[in-house]
């Protein structure tokens, strides 16, 4: 019974659990993509991927879904279009298997001690998510749409612009660090002037990344910081767009002026937030005692800075998010679900006379199909599965 209770209680408050999952799952994410090396949360990447998940589950399985009944949204129109109004999804576990055969092969020819990177997980989630994707019920379309969108996005964004700058330089080792020179190091520079912080940019020998100097206040020997595309943030503002645009196309029918403005605003404020982790870090290097201590602390500042205040954006975002912003394609389909006859209290969807439906004794309607599939009444947990005093048979 306590697990029933709990239960009712998280579909009471599905909302609420949800931005909960929300957080948890992007912050494993997070970790899995931009691993804080040597820091003692890389390891809770899986766990929270596993618990945010969860939660998420528990979050929308209690919503009755039918896709029938839900309309058709800019993500459905989409992914509709790329399979060839929908042929080649059943070819997607093939293409996973692909891509991962792809990645694998790449490695090897890259370098003769080929080694996982950042770039390898997240060519193989979106792979995962491939392969998984026609073994998600179609109730869950939304959030299997969400979770596969989300993926290719992020491919989209992080992987496939250094995939053409190293074959277009025709260096498979190359890293991407134009991000560095032109929209954070001079960035953060200017922030730093702007609070007294003397600072200099420049080229690093060795190095196609650009390099931050600064004397810290305690002592006279310069440090300097090379802001490589691990450490420029990327990754984080990549989980982030992803994730908003994947949610925007999943929840609406049609692009609005509201959702433009929302993306630019979202876009704007995380970048920001990714500037601030930068300055904070230098920051943490400016005010250290020697440089033994101020090494130290700004590679704490590195591991950890990050993903906190990526961590603490996600959550607001959302939170305001949520809170502010109606879910059009879902209120709509309530809207027309309210305007119908009797629906079953599974799928959804009208009973009708030509259907065989149950009728339980606490009132719910249910499709006979749909109440063999779960089993037992979605609002009092009655078994469904047998008829008795407690259902009633109702159809032909």
């Amino acid at each position: 019974m306590r697990l029933n209770s709990l239960v009712e209680t998280l579909a009471k408050s599905r909302s609420t659990i949800a931005l909960i999952a929300l957080v948890t799952t992007f912050a494993g994410v997070g970790l899995l993509i931009d691993r804080p090396k040597g820091a003692l949360v890389e390891w809770l990447a899986l766990p929270l991927l596993i618990f945010g998940g969860g939660l998420f589950v528990g979050a929308v399985w209690q919503a009755p879904r039918s896709t029938a009944a839900i309309p058709s949204t800019l993500a459905t129109r989409f992914l509709r279009w790329l399979t060839l109004d929908g042929k080649l999804v059943r070819l997607f576990p093939a293409f996973g298997i692909a891509v991962i055969l792809a990645d694998l092969a790449y490695n090897w020819i890259q370098s003769a001690n080929p080694t996982f990177q950042t770039e390898d997980t997240i060519v193989l989630l979106a792979a995962g998510a491939l392969i998984g994707y026609g073994f998600v019920p179609d109730r869950f379309a939304r959030e299997r749409d969400f979770v596969l969108l989300f993926f290719v996005l992020l491919n989209g964004i992080l992987v496939v612009p250094l995939l053409t700058a190293r074959l277009y330089f025709a260096d498979l080792d190359k890293s991407v660090d134009v991000y560095s020179w032109v929209a954070l190091a001079p960035e953060t520079s200017a922030v730093l002037t702007l609070i007294g912080v003397s600072n200099q940019v420049h080229a690093v020998a060795g190095s196609t990344a650009p390099g931050l100097s600064f004397t810290p206040q305690h002592f006279s020997v310069p440090v300097t910081v090379v802001i490589t595309t691990a450490c420029s943030g990327i990754y984080s503002f990549g989980i982030f767009a992803s994730a908003f645009v994947a949610f925007e196309l999943t929840e609406h029918n049609r692009p609005s002026p509201r959702i433009w403005a929302l993306l630019g605003l979202g876009f704007a404020t995380s970048y920001l937030a990714n500037v601030l982790r930068m300055v904070v870090i230098i920051l943490v290097g400016y005010y250290g005692d020697t440089p033994n201590t101020d090494l130290q602390n700004m590679l704490v500042a590195h591991s950890y800075l990050g993903w906190i205040i990526f961590l603490a954006w996600i959550a607001l975002f959302w939170t305001l998010l949520f809170r502010f912003v109606p879910r059009e394609s879902t209120e709509a389909t309530l809207r027309a679900i309210q305007k119908r006859g009797v629906l079953c209290g599974i799928c959804g969807s009208d009973l009708t006379p030509v259907l065989r439906g149950y009728r339980c004794k606490c009132g719910s309607f249910f499709h006979a199909a749909c109440a063999a599939e779960r089993g037992e009444c979605s609002k009092c947990r009655r078994p469904l599965n047998e008829i008795g005093s407690d259902q009633t048979l109702i159809g032909s």
